[in-house]
């Protein structure tokens, strides 16, 4: 039976991929360290304003640190692909099963987005800009391009952000006297969100992907009519986001090939540089890279930070053989969808607790909510120990 991700032997776990989900998981789970409120105390602390764009998510155009954890998400599902794929063939799961695997993967992403839209709502919430819903709309057509080559892939990914530019483009723009606070678009946003010139075709809540969601979101029971996204996310970003999750593929193939270990690194450092030079050039011309649209340019801009940073722990880990730093990050890493879940679940349980337990006076004053933070943060840590020690490993 042929493989379909290109490479004859299974090879060793990568150390550095289960630590870049660590990683990215740690700093979801953050909460932002509490950083915002000490960079509101020292207004005139470069350092501390930097690091607060670097943990906040950007207002539209661009993003920071902030901004990359979920295209690395979704990127690290690309990249575990290949890995996934050759272990069920390997254990000899014809490939009719293997799809109806995916086919479940994919609605129980779907499912546990909508689950955690809804919270404690009086019905459920079938909306799906969550980070697992998109994963899971665009899951399938994922798993269509293992093993296909970089022609094809490269070809798709082409498709992709040329027919998603192109549906923004003809898409007409806003009106002169366009209402934007019944958009949701707040005035302090007006000069961020509302772009000049062909630029308008991407602004906040007045879209080609807005106005589907005005008419699909519609389509399932609400307690009032769907109108925006308050932050501006749309169900069909999943499509260019499937971008950034098949570079991820196509940094997994990469991996898996019998290329030497300083080609592989070679390959990741390439393909980055091109990500990164064409997602910018694309910014600065034909669409602005907006990461709550997944905007070509953001997918491909995002898509080359991410790539590099995981070549540089690809590098240090991997090739250098510096393992052992980063064990408390592999312990996150092999249970990613645990500490989303517990993150998303319980964070603010957690925070009530240690108020509770620790005394709410500890997390007050400037530095008070950076300790709150690290003390969430390491009970969450602490959990995934446990899971880790139990040799527990929670899957889709």
């Amino acid at each position: 039976m042929s493989n379909p991700s290109g490479s004859a032997t299974v090879p060793e776990r990568l150390v550095s991929l289960d630590a870049f989900r660590g990683l990215t998981m740690l700093f979801m789970a953050s909460s932002g360290f509490g950083i915002a409120q000490i960079a509101k105390a020292y207004p005139d602390s470069t350092l501390l304003q930097f690091l607060h764009y670097n943990t906040s998510h950007a207002a539209w155009i661009g993003g920071g640190a902030w901004d990359m954890i979920q295209p690395a998400f979704m990127f690290m599902v690309g990249m575990a692909l290949p890995f996934s794929a050759s272990r069920r063939v390997t254990d000899g799961q014809e490939s009719g099963r293997r799809f109806l695997h995916s086919l479940w993967r994919a609605f129980v992403l779907v499912a546990l987005g909508v689950f955690l839209a809804t919270g404690t709502g009086k019905q459920p919430e079938f909306v799906f800009p969550n980070v697992l819903a998109q994963i899971g709309l665009g899951y399938i057509f994922l798993t269509l391009l293992v093993g296909r080559g970089w022609r094809v892939q490269v070809g798709v990914i082409t498709v992709i952000a040329v027919t998603t530019w192109a549906a923004f483009a003809l898409t007409p723009t806003a009106a002169a006297d366009t209402n934007w606070r019944a958009l949701g678009v707040a005035p302090k946003l007006m000069q961020e969100a509302v772009l000049p010139g062909f630029f308008a075709h991407w602004n906040m809540n007045a879209n080609f992907a807005s106005a589907f969601d005005q008419w699909f979101l519609n389509l399932f029971p609400t307690e009032k009519p769907f109108v925006y996204n308050g932050g501006g996310y749309t169900t069909l970003n999943f499509v260019p986001a499937l971008i950034t999750m098949i570079l991820g593929l196509m940094a997994g193939e990469i991996l898996r090939s019998e290329r030497t270990p300083k080609e592989k690194l070679r390959g990741l450092l390439q393909v980055g540089a091109i990500c990164l030079g064409l997602g910018i050039a694309a910014g600065l011309t034909i669409c602005p890279i907006v990461k709550r649209l997944w905007t070509p340019s953001w997918a491909l801009w995002s898509g080359g930070v991410v790539l590099w940073a995981f070549a540089f722990l690809y590098w240090l880990i991997d090739l250098r053989g510096r393992k052992a730093w980063a064990f408390p990050l592999v312990v996150v890493g092999m249970n990613s969808i645990a500490i989303y879940l517990a993150y998303q679940l319980c964070g603010g349980w957690l925070k009530a607790l240690a108020r509770t337990w620790l005394g709410a006076s500890t997390f007050t004053g400037t530095y008070g909510e950076a300790l709150l933070c690290l003390t969430v943060l390491g009970a969450l840590w602490l959990f995934c120990y446990w899971l880790y020690r139990q040799k527990v490993f929670v899957r889709v």
